[in-house]
């Protein structure tokens, strides 16, 4: 819609911007709200009148949650009883040693990107807020995983000649243009002020450098707790609260150190246009991305399963574009199962990279989605054999605070050798999580031939089944067939 427009001319007529229609993921509250009471910790939502719990979400609004993270209660004040790892207002983790040095597992964090946060005051809190990196480190260090079970690596910002294999000169540039100015955007969403540029270079420099500390079996695998977030960052442009690819910088950083072939699974709820961008015509980059698409009506609006990759790198991009919302774990995982394992197996890569959005998360405000923390547990379960175990999981999105914490959590004790709560066992998908995974078997038959037997017994699966009006498949003998089938996938992965 703007993009005739420099940043500084966004920037100049910002109010003139604002008042225009914007296809994105978080619209501010145009007109302040009368009776405004409080704002929720956990998920923003607005709460009016003299109510002591969420309307939303139901967190109380004296909630403990940036102090002990999800595992406060979300129903009463927190009172401040004694736990072995707190964290401080500033984030700052205390209470344990500062590193595991004998961990397999690393991780990133720099209370420095907590100082990117949105300062004009508008009428509604921003989603994307230091808080999302305050209560996940809350989480951890209550948990005694972080510190404690894992090791820290020292941050550093990443350098400019890194930053140019993946972004333009001019988008640098831009980035770091932010760090004179008080108050600025890229797009009405997507803020900055004159930390946002070191911000941004610190967590680009955290996911290049636990990519190389983990393809050089420095560490096993690791978690990049990490913003601003980044897969919606292009190569000339910010967007979607993302101001550097940090996926892409990790990316590139593997092959630096020695990766071939690199793999990279998205399962935030929306589409990483700028990852799929970068890697378009990159055949040693296999993107796959899971996320809600609704024939392009949900943000950003691109990664129809028709995307697949350009200029001799088709097969490279594989999207699975959910037709709705409230989607959960177990069309996720039947995905998993049916597109995202045959595809990786046969690609074979040297590392493995998930951008870990908790935005389809049960309870996010913008996603709408119905993941749980087991489920995502399941899935980095199901990647973690992948690449020989080199796995790094870097933050995108996610804005209900208690969601992120305990699935960000539930995610690094599956890298610390933790088994997921509960089995992956036959997965039933709903009705629509059957037609996009069909959808996608179609289109990428061509590409990977591994999945074309999937395809043809899924296409009998489909014809002879019927469902309830939920939209579930409610045939015991579905499960046999499943059942069936994926021992047969095993048996070929």
């Amino acid at each position: 819609m703007h993009g005739d427009l420099t940043f500084q001319d966004m920037y100049n007529n910002m109010e003139l911007l604002e008042d225009e229609d914007d296809d994105s993921d978080w619209e501010p509250v145009a007109e302040p709200v009368e009776m405004i009471s409080w704002f929720c910790t956990n998920c923003t939502m607005v709460n009016l009148g003299d109510i002591a719990h969420c309307d939303l979400c139901g967190e109380h609004k004296t909630s403990g949650i940036l102090k002990h993270g999800f595992l406060a209660s979300s129903k009463f004040p927190q009172e401040d009883s004694h736990i072995d790892g707190k964290i401080e207002a500033n984030g700052n983790v205390i209470g344990f040693q500062q590193s595991a040095l004998s961990s397999p597992t690393a991780v990133g964090f720099d209370e420095r990107m907590l100082l990117h946060s949105e300062i004009e005051m508008k009428s509604h809190p921003h989603p994307e807020r230091p808080d999302r990196l305050r209560a996940i480190a809350a989480s951890l260090a209550t948990a005694g995983i972080f510190p404690g079970r894992c090791q820290a690596i020292a941050a550093r910002e990443i350098t400019r000649e890194e930053l140019e294999r993946v972004h333009s000169v001019e988008h640098i540039q831009t980035v770091d243009f932010t760090a004179n100015i008080f108050s600025s955007y890229f797009t009405p969403d997507t803020y900055a002020n004159e930390h946002s540029a070191r911000a941004a270079r610190l967590a680009a420099g955290l996911c290049a450098d636990l990519a190389s500390a983990i393809f050089s079996g420095r560490a096993k695998n690791g978690f990049a707790l990490v913003r601003p977030p980044g897969h919606h960052a292009g190569v000339k442009q910010a967007m979607g609260f993302c101001l550097h690819n940090n996926a892409a910088v990790a990316a590139l950083a593997a092959q630096v150190a020695g990766a071939k072939r690199v793999l990279i699974v998205d399962w935030d709820v929306h589409h990483g246009n700028g990852t799929q961008e970068i890697f378009d015509d990159n055949k040693s980059v296999l993107y796959v991305s899971l996320h809600r698409h609704e024939d392009g009506k949900f943000y950003p609006g691109t990664g129809a399963a028709s995307e697949v990759g350009s200029k001799g790198a088709e097969g490279y991009c594989v999207n699975i574009p959910w037709s709705c919302g409230g989607v959960g774990d177990n069309d996720y995982i039947f995905a998993f199962q049916h597109v995202v394992l045959p595809i990786a197996t046969e690609f074979a890569p040297d590392f493995t990279i998930i951008s870990a959005g908790f935005d389809a998360a049960r309870g996010d405000p913008l996603g709408h989605c119905d993941v749980t923390p087991v489920g995502y547990a399941q899935m980095t379960d199901m990647l973690s054999n992948i690449s020989g175990g080199k796995l790094l999981v870097i933050l995108e999105g996610g804005y209900n605070l208690r969601s992120i914490s305990s699935s960000a959590t539930a995610v690094i004790k599956v890298l610390l050798g933790e088994n997921p709560s509960a089995e992956v066992a036959d997965i039933a998908p709903s009705r629509a999580g059957l037609q996009t995974v069909m959808e996608v078997l179609k289109i990428q038959k061509d590409f990977w031939p591994g999945v074309g037997a999937s395809l043809t017994q899924l296409q009998s699966l489909w014809e002879g089944f019927s469902y309830d009006d939920k939209g579930e498949i409610f045939s015991s003998y579905l499960l046999a067939f499943l059942h069936v089938l994926n021992q047969q996938i095993h048996k070929t992965c």
